[in-house]
């Protein structure tokens, strides 16, 4: 399964397919330019495709994946369940919870839960 350009409530979304290669700070870039290529304005990356240490903070992963995203004025949806990783870690718990209060960074459980936050939106 490829990555693949979906419209979500009015919104392009470029799905990253799950089995593809894990993702580094240094590759999100590959993602944008797919992104732009296909004028989608909001990335959805499964959990499965983040290395390990996205969810530990401290790594610097997430936050050199997150700014590049923002910096090219992308959405980016992290999507997979973190209710281990959240309840293991007060930092972590509280930045998913405000990225969730944003508009630019989201923590969704799945594919029918970011649907149900762009439909909040429309």
């Amino acid at each position: 399964m490829a990555d693949t350009l979906r419209q979500i409530h009015g919104v392009n979304v470029l799905e990253c397919d799950p089995l593809g290669p894990l993702m580094r700070g240094g590759d999100a870039t590959d993602r944008i330019g797919a992104a732009w290529s296909g004028e989608a304005s909001l990335v959805a990356i499964p959990l499965t495709r983040l290395d390990q240490g996205f969810l530990t903070l401290s790594t610097g992963i997430a936050g050199d994946i997150i700014q590049k995203f923002v910096n090219y004025g992308l959405r980016l949806a992290i999507v997979g369940d973190v209710t281990a990783a959240t309840a293991a870690s007060a930092a972590l718990r509280d930045f998913a919870y405000e990225s969730n209060r944003g508009r630019h960074v989201w923590f969704v459980a799945d594919r029918d839960a970011l649907a149900e936050r762009l439909a909040d939106e429309a």
